[in-house]
């Protein structure tokens, strides 16, 4: 250690030798009942607390009764252990894997409270902080050392603490931003060298990289994004990579996000606010990433109560919050810090960021999580949230929700609307029961229908995108089971003569019963395929084709319509090709369709398409017959 203070501390401790004194002296200033605050994850100054521990095993009456506070521990938490219970009492701020058993058996407590609140605690002394123990990097010359990849409440920590212990090591990065303070402020320095904490979460696996690719399709370039932790934002980054010009506003940084800052992804030059500027609070990453951020003036650590505050959040234009949960209802409510009445993780920043992001003019909130957990053997997609589950995001806090199978968009859904888009990308093991289940609590219609198994599964792989001769843009897809409300204002948005036109009836209604025909259905023997054009961030259906088999003659019956402000335009040459194209994959030989006499933009279509297909007329009715053959390209 000599060494050491010569290289880093040369002169300081002649000029401060009160504070360079040995640990029993250091931690003799610790009394009874004290509330110690301890430094954040990958921060934690490990000796330190190691060595508090041997002082209390060693000093049992003097150090007694003892409040450890944190916001989360990574590393070391030998006060867990029973023979120091009459030392320590645990207190968190989040629940993390070396606490979660400790909070859940009433040997350490748990603090549910939004990560931006905390610095208010501290400085109203609602919670008084007694003695920091802290973790910074070198002094510079000037004597001022950084809280390094740190700094979330511990900033506000040290501002109210009556004693500061600062573990300074050199291998802790000097980080831009709110991360500096005086040697002259610290009441007692204990240099020693360790390896900072790491965080390397698990590999993304498949289904973490389906999801990651559906958030891509909602992130655009220029947005500023807010990440957790763990392989389910690490997949989303990577899935980001043909995305320009991201920026990151987030209480968190991640090794995934210095990739990305890297790979050129990232590079904050459209931000509206801290331009040029990745603005964290804390890092958990891998030593090449706190090698990365060391001294490097792209990257600012500020306090959590500017990072995590909605309403600096809210400057952030095009703001997206992306957060995991551990369960979410059908009603839009979710869970991330309880599992039932157990204690899993915290409050943390997911509502600050999504409240935030909600406010942001052009801001998203993304909800991300696995549809079922313990081997696909649970839904986290519930009917009502577990009894005691902490409702952590309310249902006004989500604009989107995905899972491996699919988006589910929330934000001016009603109930039912909500029902059944979150029924539609739940596990398909559970869809049949979570209907049965709503229908049972009147939260769809009772006489929903549904289609189990592999007939009823959307086809996501039948999504295709087409350019009209007229230069539309349309994405085709296969009607879902929640597209009720979809097909509803498609229908009504026609005119009488091209509702008649379609439908052959003088009827102009559609009924839940009527449109249930078109959303509910077997794919295997018939499909339905939208036309959809993107409006203000709203996906609209323009058009709709259908096909049905006759599995005796290999042909099937086909139609289709478009929405009167979207004819002529090559839409519904298109959508018959498309349809085509279909049907041909599944082995069938042919279309008939049955066109009214006056509807010649229809007719026109079919015959564009198949040149040779035959016709008669009966009451004012084509019957085409149309052989695949070779039709010729729309």
């Amino acid at each position: 250690m000599s060494d050491y203070k010569q290289e880093c501390l040369d002169g300081w401790h002649s000029r401060y030798p009160e504070k360079f004194v040995s640990l029993n002296e250091t931690f003799s200033h610790i009394h009874r009942g004290d509330r110690i605050f301890i430094g954040t994850a990958c921060g934690e100054p490990q000796y330190l607390v190691t060595e508090l521990v041997k002082y209390a095993e060693t000093h049992p009456k003097t150090l007694f009764d003892a409040e450890l506070m944190h916001v989360w521990t990574l590393g070391v938490a030998p006060w867990s252990d029973q023979r120091f219970s009459s030392n320590f009492r645990h207190n968190s701020f989040f629940v993390g894997d070396n606490t979660r058993e400790s909070v859940n058996t009433g040997l350490a407590d748990y603090t549910p409270i939004f990560l931006s609140r905390i610095p208010q605690l501290f400085e109203t002394k609602r919670i008084p902080i007694d003695v920091a123990l802290i973790q910074t990097s070198c002094p510079d010359q000037n004597g001022y050392v950084s809280l390094g990849i740190s700094v979330d409440i511990t900033l506000s920590a040290i501002e109210n603490a009556k004693i500061i212990i600062a573990q300074t090591n050199k291998k802790m990065p000097r980080v831009h931003g709110d991360t500096f303070i005086n040697i002259k402020d610290i009441d007692f320095i204990v240099p020693f060298d360790e390896d900072l904490l790491e965080y390397s979460p698990q590999v993304p696996g498949d289904i973490a990289y389906q999801i990651g690719r559906y958030v891509s399709r909602i992130v655009k370039d220029g947005d500023t994004l807010q990440l957790g932790y763990g392989s389910l934002p690490n997949a989303i980054l990577k899935s980001l990579d043909d995305k320009n010009n991201l920026g990151i506003h987030s209480e968190l940084l991640t090794s995934s996000m210095v990739e990305a800052i890297k790979r050129g992804n990232i590079d904050n030059s459209k931000k509206s606010i801290n331009k040029g500027k990745t603005v964290a609070a804390f890092c958990m990453g891998t030593r090449a990433t706190y090698e990365y951020i060391n001294d490097n003036p792209e990257i600012e650590f500020r306090r959590i109560s500017y990072t995590n505050n909605p309403m600096i959040i809210a400057q952030n234009f095009n703001m997206v919050a992306v957060n995991s949960a551990l369960q979410i209802d059908l009603t839009g409510q979710a869970t991330a810090e309880s599992i039932g009445s157990q204690f899993f993780s915290g409050i943390g920043g997911h509502a600050d960021f999504m409240r935030g992001a909600n406010m942001s003019p052009g801001g998203r909130t993304i909800l991300v999580l696995q549809s079922a957990a313990k081997n696909d053997q649970v839904s986290r997609v519930v009917p009502f949230l577990d009894s005691g589950a902490g409702v952590t995001l309310n249902r006004g806090d989500i604009n989107y929700v995905i899972t491996e199978y699919g988006i589910a968009y929330l934000h001016g859904k009603n109930i039912r609307e909500r029902a059944m888009d979150l029924i539609s990308i739940s596990h398909p093991r559970f869809r049949a029961q979570l209907i049965e289940e709503a229908k049972r609590l009147n939260l769809i219609y009772k006489d929903q229908a549904y289609i189990p198994g592999k007939k009823g599964e959307y086809p996501e792989h039948l999504e295709a995108m087409r350019t009209t001769v007229s230069g539309l843009i349309i994405k085709f897809r296969p009607v879902n089971i929640n597209d009720e409300t979809q097909i509803k204002d498609f229908f009504y948005s026609l005119s009488d003569q091209s509702f008649q036109r379609r439908f052959m009836s003088s009827r102009r209604d559609m009924p839940h019963k009527r449109r249930q025909e078109f959303v509910v259905i077997d794919y295997t023997r018939e499909m339905v395929i939208l036309a959809c054009v993107e409006e203000s961030d709203k996906e609209t259906v323009v058009g709709i084709g259908q096909f049905i088999k006759d599995e005796k003659s290999y042909m099937a019956e086909a139609a289709f319509a478009v929405s009167d402000d979207y004819q002529n335009k090559g839409i519904g040459s298109e959508l018959l090709g498309y349809l085509t194209l279909l049907a041909k994959r599944e082995g069938l030989i042919g279309f008939t369709a049955e066109v009214l006499v006056e509807n010649k933009p229809m007719y026109h279509v079919f015959r564009k398409m198949f040149p040779d297909l035959s016709s008669q007329i009966e009451d004012g009715v084509y019957d085409l017959f149309m052989n695949f053959g070779e039709p010729h390209e729309p």
